[in-house]
């Protein structure tokens, strides 16, 4: 017997057990469709986290807020958390960034770079216009005039937030793509010069922004940005609201010198001393984007444990079914052995049945797993993706688990005696 005509046999015998090969194939496909779908899933978010975090790229920094550490547990904790406090209090430790510390570190800090200062407002407001208004989704960020250009916005029409508008406190904001075309029309030019309210106080427009996409489900256009002088007054008058201060330089070789250079003018405007930890934090955008990866490897190493366990039940279930076709086909193969076939070409038979009953498990998984993970990435408005390392893996993962599979039942076949198997009834 040639190959060709062994693996038509095995085609053929695959096909007439259609409802044993269908739930062997539906429990390899679900195992397959698990893995590949997460992993679809992970890159698609890992996609866009890229996109998001691309907008300083990896030559911007940010200086945050230290949050005070809490501890909990014995009375040994108790103690140095008392101790911790008594510090705090001392060193300016656990006091947030005010806007006095923001605007002295942007005058004195000279480093060829670009330097904005920004405080969040709220994620709640509500915008109107005449007899339109919106839910109360709208982010409201305060900044100053390098805001946009440090995290990717840009002014389609209109202008950018200047340092008078920063200065003088007046009202004046951008808004985002979304609330432009809610209240105003497809027309990019239309919203500049009107007055909308926000939160029932008004604001003139001074410029509109260009569609950006979204993040992590929430929508970058459904945002309005004005001075931080505003946000203090009208939507943050929080006490500990924090500011955050971006900087970004032209080259990634003057990163390490920049952010020296920013640790050492911002110590002192936080009145700390030498022996004093920071109670501050600079964060590089790329080192965000690293973590956020780290953090994404757990979810894939879940998602291939989900897998093996799924396919391993799938192997055991496989050569069960192999075991029982060994059984059920005793007369054929010692007919087939009869009539002139070896022991390798019953094997042979069998293992290309088990295998082809694997890789049918797997197409069905990978096209399931594809479609569920770019769901997915549609949410994230994200491009169709398509996990090609992952795919190339499920395959030789199927491959495997349909060889191991029908090895033995493989094996036990071939060793049958040709004329005990033609008496077998």
């Amino acid at each position: 017997m040639t190959f060709r005509d062994t693996f038509s046999l095995a085609f053929r015998t695959v096909r007439g057990n259609r409802l044993r090969t269908g739930i062997t194939v539906a429990i390899i496909a679900l195992g397959i469709t698990a893995l590949i779908g997460i992993n679809t899933a992970i890159v698609a978010i890992q996609q866009k986290f890229l996109e998001s975090f691309s907008s300083m790229g990896a030559t911007g920094f940010t200086i945050r807020f230290r949050e005070p550490r809490m501890f909990f547990g014995n009375n040994s904790d108790l103690k140095k958390e008392q101790k911790g406090k008594k510090r705090e209090k001392k060193s300016n430790q656990g006091k947030p960034i005010t806007k006095l510390q923001a605007e002295t570190f942007k005058a004195t800090y000279q480093f060829p770079s670009q330097v904005s200062m920004s405080i969040f407002g709220t994620r709640n407001a509500i915008v109107s216009a005449g007899s339109k208004k919106t839910s109360p989704n709208v982010w409201v960020q305060g900044a100053d005039e390098h805001y946009a250009d440090l995290n990717g916005f840009t002014v389609s029409y209109g202008r950018n937030l200047n340092t008078m508008d920063i200065q003088s406190g007046r009202n004046v904001c951008l808004i985002g793509r979304d609330i432009a075309k809610k209240f105003f029309g497809e027309n990019i030019e239309t919203p500049v010069g009107k007055t909308i309210k926000i939160n029932n106080i008004p604001f003139l427009i001074v410029g509109a922004l260009a569609a950006k996409g979204s993040t992590l489900g929430r929508s970058l256009d459904n945002v309005i940005i004005t001075t931080y002088a505003n946000v203090r007054s009208y939507f943050n008058s929080n006490v500990n609201a924090s500011y955050s201060i971006q900087i970004k330089v032209p080259d990634i070789r003057l990163m390490d010198g920049a952010i020296g250079e920013a640790t050492g003018i911002f110590r002192p405007i936080r009145r700390l001393n030498v022996t004093e930890d920071d109670n501050f934090v600079i964060d590089k955008s790329d080192s965000i984007v690293e973590m956020l990866m780290r953090n994404l490897s757990f979810i894939t190493i879940a998602a291939v444990l989900i897998g093996i366990i799924t396919l391993a039940g799938a192997a055991i279930g496989l050569m069960n079914i192999m075991l029982v076709a060994v059984t059920e086909r005793t007369k054929e193969i010692g007919l087939v052995k009869a009539i002139g076939g070896k022991r390798g070409n019953i094997r042979v038979q069998f293992l290309l049945e088990s295998v082809i009953i694997s890789l049918l498990g797997a197409g069905i998984g990978i096209f399931l797993g594809i479609v569920v993970g770019n769901i997915a990435g549609l949410l994230l408005s994200t491009s169709f993706v398509i996990p090609w390392n992952w795919v190339i893996a499920g395959v030789v993962i199927c491959s495997l688990v349909g060889l191991g599979a029908g090895l033995y039942p493989a094996i036990k076949a071939s060793r049958l005696n040709p004329i005990d198997a033609l008496r077998y009834e």
